[in-house]
């Protein structure tokens, strides 16, 4: 059944994970804060967000997590006086800096509850309200045109009920690695999600779309999520209380996203190709990183 549409302006962010494959890196440092040459991936999962039309971001953190919130906050006054005592080459800097404390409304909740991917977006629930919302996983990010959150929700525009951002997956033993969508064709690059089976066995994949990342809800979704009990592991999952939804009756959709590139910077091997892809495209390092690499002998 089609809802009367709502702006989706808020955004939940779940970045509490401990990102134990990145210790001890990640002992001291966010896992989302991990950079990409200068920029944190957080910082590019924000920047989609907002290029979809999202005003409000809701980063659901821990205890250990403050450096997140310090990236997003405005300048301190010494930084702000460094920088432009600094000249006209500084300047660019001191602009960027308070690009990103102004992107958006920046709203900050400390987990509470069970581990689990669930558990976050349940968190949210006070903020959100009665309201349609997208949940964004803050450490991997996709390069889409237009951005992979605004292919989504102009799905949810048009058919009024929860999508998932949909991957090809091009290599098939990848597929057992992700929860994979047996799908329903609706149009174009856009399905309806019959039943989603986690890390299947390559062979008995129902497809090779992989449905995660991205999601857009509707707030019926939390009677579920208080509802939910733990899952494997004793864990709470998203995708779960996704698909009782789906089972309720709910159609669930997946857009599979065009013109887009996947980053998954949760594994360390994957984190350094990203590194050095963007390396290679940044302004100030392309020539000289470039002769840098070829010059390797390993």
């Amino acid at each position: 059944m089609k809802s009367i549409m709502k702006k989706v302006t808020k955004a939940v962010i779940p970045a509490a994970g401990f990102g134990t494959r990145f210790l001890p890196q990640t002992k001291a440092m966010p896992k989302e804060m991990l950079p990409i040459v200068d920029k944190p991936i957080i910082q590019y999962v924000v920047e989609e967000c907002i290029a979809s039309g999202i005003e409000d971001i809701i980063i659901v953190t821990g205890y250990h997590k403050r450096g997140i919130e310090d990236h997003f906050d405005s300048p301190s006054k010494e930084l702000v006086q460094l920088l432009e005592s600094s000249g006209e080459e500084k300047k660019p800097l001191l602009e960027e800096i308070k690009r990103i404390s102004e992107m958006a409304n920046f709203i900050y909740i400390r987990q509470k509850g069970g581990y689990g991917n669930a558990t976050p977006v349940k968190n949210a629930r006070s903020i959100i309200g009665d309201e349609p919302f997208a949940v964004m996983w803050g450490d991997e990010f996709i390069y889409a045109d237009p951005p992979r959150l605004k292919q989504c929700l102009d799905v949810f525009y048009k058919y009024g009920n929860p999508v998932i951002s949909g991957v090809k997956i091009e290599k098939k033993e990848d597929l057992s690695r992700y929860g994979i969508a047996e799908l329903g064709p609706v149009e174009g690059n856009v399905f309806k999600i019959k039943r989603i089976v986690e890390k299947p066995d390559p062979e008995e994949a129902p497809s090779n779309i992989a449905t995660h990342g991205c999601y857009v809800l509707t707030p019926d979704i939390f009677e579920i999520l208080e509802n939910q009990k733990p899952g494997t592991g004793g864990e709470y999952y998203l995708p779960e209380a996704i698909d009782e939804l789906r089972r309720s009756g709910r159609d669930i959709y997946t857009c599979v996203v065009k013109n887009a590139k996947y980053y998954d910077t949760g594994n360390k091997l994957d984190y350094l190709k990203t590194v050095v892809e963007f390396a290679l495209k940044h302004k100030d390092l392309n020539g000289e990183f470039r002769k840098y690499l070829a010059s390797l002998h390993v």
